[in-house]
């Protein structure tokens, strides 16, 4: 088609600069209509089921991952067009059961895994929830040991020691003010565990009933973590990056580094052995087995995982017993009834205590510490998912805990707070329990699991042992209050608390 003169002489007649300008227009306007009709009708997942608009562009999922509802609006999308939904030009949800295992499981020899996505990744690099295969498997050989069920026995004098703290500084200030918010308690206590296995010392947090510097700033980084892998899904991202960073937030942002870095270079300095995580990492790094990089960046990630997400955990249990007085009262009895002194109640004893873990389990369910997608890129050679849909190289992927364990499809009564489901009883024995994964599946699974079980069950089982508890009413409706960004951003719990006459 030709040009009309009078275009052509007007184009030329402009000053040169703003000749330029209409003709990077023109050119970003044509890339983007053409973007959109190739996403739409020749891309490689133009099969798969989802919004028009989310296939076409990425602006819809990344407007909705950074809403602090996006867990709410993956539901619904799956509720409309099924398991597996297309959430952005080269991105997929995924949304049943056997997901777990097509993306995160175990593979056989020479087959490849489905690696990390790179980019969400991209400011923990060295750490080993963003390794590759083998980085992982060398990194996670090292740190075996101090997770497991065992180790977790021998440092139940450690765990043990907080808890107590917790209850009796809970006693002293429930004498003064009755309500208390327990987010705030659960966060120093765990915080204060995790600080004294990984650095050998605590954060200070009970002591002070107050959050250390480098624990406030955790919390501020973890918002800006979520904004940032939205933003890195978009072309000239660090340049964005970098002219939205202000002052006040790069002085933080450098803060967190070196708060970060003073620890690690700290617990390094010992030179006598000492029981703590970190041991095993520092005298590996003395065999050339690990870097002062990759120590640096999986003690942050260490501490975030053995803490925020244990807390958030017990948190969400607390709620939902205040607002169940039916199962509060049934496990208060179980618990009380399974001791004669408290001094009884330690990580051996409380793994008997079947309603306890039924509470936890469901509890997970309905909040799960780690809400939003943790995406993934399909390998190399792609793969078949359980429906026999071939998903290309490079997708991006993602199960979305919240959307995939609140989904009627696989939970009956889904949005009730029922743990007799873990039980065996047989209203739910259509239920799809292990849809429900918390801590992921696969040779990437949380290495962190033993602590976080051993900690919320001897949390919650000294918390009732010790006090009755009432949901304060300024803390009505609190789930419908809480926003995800990545994890959890929780607003204050107030739980009425009334101490035991033992």
């Amino acid at each position: 088609m030709a040009i009309p003169a009078g275009l052509l002489d007007l184009f030329f007649a402009l000053p040169k600069w703003q000749a330029y300008l209409g003709a990077t227009i023109a050119a970003a306007f044509i890339w983007f209509v053409g973007s959109c009709i190739y996403n739409l009708y020749f891309h490689p997942l133009r099969h798969f089921p989802g919004p028009k608009l989310w296939a076409m562009s990425k602006v819809p999922y990344a407007r909705v991952y950074t809403s602090g509802t996006g867990h709410r609006s993956i539901l619904q999308l799956h509720k409309k067009y099924g398991d597996i939904v297309r959430i952005g030009p080269n991105s997929l949800s995924l949304s049943y059961p056997a997901a777990w295992n097509d993306v995160c499981g175990h593979r056989a020899q020479g087959q490849q895994e489905n690696p990390k996505d790179p980019d969400f990744w991209r400011d923990h690099k060295h750490a080993i929830i963003s390794a590759n295969r083998e980085d992982h498997a060398r990194m996670r050989k090292i740190l075996a040991h101090g997770f497991s069920a065992k180790a977790m026995q021998a440092q139940q004098p450690l765990i043990l020691r907080y808890v107590t703290m917790m209850t009796d500084k809970l006693k002293l200030a429930v004498r003064e003010q009755q309500s208390q918010n327990v987010v705030a308690w659960y966060n120093w206590t765990t915080f204060d565990v995790i600080g004294d296995l990984v650095f050998g010392e605590p954060f200070g947090c009970l002591d002070k009933t107050h959050y250390h510097p480098w624990v406030a700033l955790i919390f501020e980084h973890i918002r800006g973590t979520a904004l940032l892998a939205a933003l890195r899904k978009f072309p000239f991202a660090e340049q964005i990056k970098t002219m939205m960073m202000t002052k006040e937030l790069t002085e933080k942002y450098n803060a967190h580094l070196a708060l970060g870095r003073a620890n690690v270079d700290k617990r390094l300095a010992y030179t006598e052995p000492r029981d703590d995580f970190l041991e095993s990492l520092a005298r590996a790094r003395e065999k050339g087995l690990i870097s002062y990089e990759e120590i640096l960046d999986t003690s942050e990630i260490s501490i975030v995982g053995g803490s925020e997400t244990t807390a958030t955990a017990l948190s969400g249990a607390t709620y939902l017993l205040a607002t169940n007085p039916d199962a509060l009262k049934k496990l208060a009895e179980e618990i009380r009834t399974s001791f004669r002194h408290e001094d009884e109640i330690d990580l051996i004893s409380v793994q008997r205590l079947k309603f306890l873990m039924a509470v936890i389990h469901e509890s997970m369910r309905l909040y799960s510490p780690v809400p939003a997608g943790m995406p993934r890129r399909a390998s190399e050679a792609g793969f078949m998912t359980a429906r026999g849909e071939f998903v290309p190289p490079g997708t991006d992927l993602a199960i979305w805990q919240w959307s995939l364990f609140h989904n009627p499809k696989y939970f009956t009564d889904a949005e009730a707070f029922i743990p007799e489901r873990w039980m065996g009883d047989e209203r739910f024995a259509g239920d799809k329990l292990d849809a429900c994964q918390p801590f992921s599946v696969g040779p990437r699974n949380c290495i962190g699991k033993n602590l976080a079980y051993a900690e919320m069950r001897l949390i919650l089982a000294r918390m009732l042992w010790n006090f009755d508890i009432e949901l304060d009413p300024r803390s009505t409706n609190w789930f419908e209050r809480n926003e995800v960004f990545l994890l959890w951003e929780k607003p204050d719990l107030y739980i009425k608390l009334k101490e035991r006459a033992l």
